[in-house]
């Protein structure tokens, strides 16, 4: 199965921050995650965020309205992973 990981956010500096963290978590740490943006505000409305950014796993919200650490973010991407 190939993980999908989305970025969710209109383009603002936070949600830029966010993709920017994510691509280094996966890259350095060698997750088979694919990365992809979405900023079309009615997709991200269908997540039910109130929020952004947000980064989503395989349709699941992992968390919204901030930037986490990288490690926070590799820790999360490789729990949801591994199960």
């Amino acid at each position: 199965m190939n993980n999908i990981a989305k970025i969710l956010g209109t383009g603002c500096s936070n949600c830029r921050a966010l993709e920017r963290v994510t691509l280094q978590a996966i890259q350095e740490n060698s997750l088979n995650i694919e990365v992809q943006k979405v900023e079309d505000l009615q997709s991200i409305m269908a997540y039910g965020i109130m929020r952004t950014p947000a980064l989503v796993l395989n349709e699941k919200v992992l968390f919204s309205g901030r930037v986490p650490t990288k490690t926070e973010i590799k820790n999360i991407l490789e729990k949801e992973i591994n199960g």
